[in-house]
């Protein structure tokens, strides 16, 4: 592992190839070749205890669905923790708290985390009671499985370690950063079918393009996300 690694991330999950081409392509990839992150999946079904490698099992007082067991988690992320520090261990769950940037810039100057992803109806609740520090969810609705969560998650937390990006100042003015919404981006041709470019853009005043593109960020969070003023004090 070079000694640049700022960021290890360890995947624990069920379904492991659904994170194949999301931890080797694109900037994740990138950052992995050039030796700023280092991401591990593991599969949860390795760490099985009987021939069948079944991982889970029916829930407790009946109902539909299944639940993830203990014994494979606990033995997978015991092991992971035995041989290094991890600041968190973070639960993919509908039910947790709802990501947002802020969020992500913190996670992304972190060592060590582990991501678990659930998978069925979830995973036993002795697992969230002592394994797992903080719980994450990528927003109200269901999915099949946390493999996708925790794909949405590595990819938004290493654009952000220092390094992954060419341009440093292109995750600054990423959507969310400032607490409001992207401002509108253009590029060639400046005049496209009659639909042209602002002129404020072709200046070359780049004073005014700041607070222009400030303006259409703020007009743009006002009409589609008016929580985020809120939130941050009615920027």
């Amino acid at each position: 592992m070079s000694e640049t690694v700022r960021l290890r991330i360890d995947i624990v999950c069920a379904v492991p190839k659904t994170l194949d081409s999301v931890v080797t392509t694109s900037i994740v990839g990138r950052a992995r070749e050039k030796g700023l992150v280092d991401i591990h999946v593991h599969n949860l079904h390795d760490y099985a205890t009987d021939r069948f490698r079944h991982i889970d099992d029916t829930p407790y007082g009946g109902g539909a669905g299944m639940i993830l067991e203990c014994e494979p988690i606990f033995s997978c992320i015991e092991g992971l923790q035995a041989q290094r520090t991890y600041d968190d261990v973070i639960y993919l769950t509908p039910d947790g708290e709802r990501l947002a940037n802020a969020r992500c810039v913190e996670l992304s100057m972190r060592r060590n985390i582990i991501l678990l992803a659930g998978h069925y109806k979830g995973v036993d609740q002795r697992v969230r009671d002592v394994l797992v520090t903080r719980e994450l969810s990528i927003g109200d609705y269901v999915l099949t499985g946390g493999e996708l969560a925790a794909a949405v998650l590595t990819d938004a937390i290493v654009r952000l370690v220092p390094g992954v990006l060419g341009d440093a100042e292109s995750a600054l003015d990423d959507s969310f950063m400032n607490g409001l919404l992207d401002a509108p981006h253009y590029t060639k041709p400046a005049d496209f079918r009659g639909h042209r470019v602002p002129d404020i853009l072709l200046s070359g005043n780049h004073a005014r393009i700041r607070q222009w593109r400030h303006d259409q960020a703020l007009t743009k969070t006002r009409e589609r996300r008016p929580d985020l003023l809120s939130e941050n004090d009615g920027q």
